[in-house]
């Protein structure tokens, strides 16, 4: 077995011109599908994690100097910062619904022709 020759052929292939094949534009359409979804998901979630948080501050006196009207205000933002963490995966999963509907025909289109060549 010539190990150099299969050594040569790999790094010759990666610097070969590749052809954007169906197989390509088949994955960029099915990550364009769920990109919106992500993007949301990513950023709801995170701005959630973030009130809550910032809730249990205000709790925990780090924030606004203790006291009862510390804490009902960290009370009011944990609630808010729990409720949006809950409905982000709901809301996650209509986007990569309504994605999958907007994109779901070329998608199809595009896989029948992958698999009858």
């Amino acid at each position: 077995m010539n190990t150099d020759k299969i050594f040569a052929e790999k790094i010759a292939s990666e610097y070969a011109p590749k052809e954007a094949g169906k197989i390509v534009a088949l994955k960029k359409l099915d990550a364009l599908a769920k990109r919106g979804a992500h993007i949301f998901a990513y950023t709801f979630g995170t701005a959630s994690a973030l009130v809550f948080g910032t809730g249990m501050c205000f709790c925990l006196g780090e924030l606004g100097g203790g006291g009862v009207p510390a804490m009902a205000l960290g009370i009011a933002l944990g609630l808010v910062g729990i409720v949006g963490a809950l409905v982000t995966y709901p809301i996650y999963q209509k986007l990569i619904q309504k994605g999958k509907m907007k994109y779901g025909n070329d998608i199809l289109r595009l896989a029948k022709e992958i698999s009858e060549e």
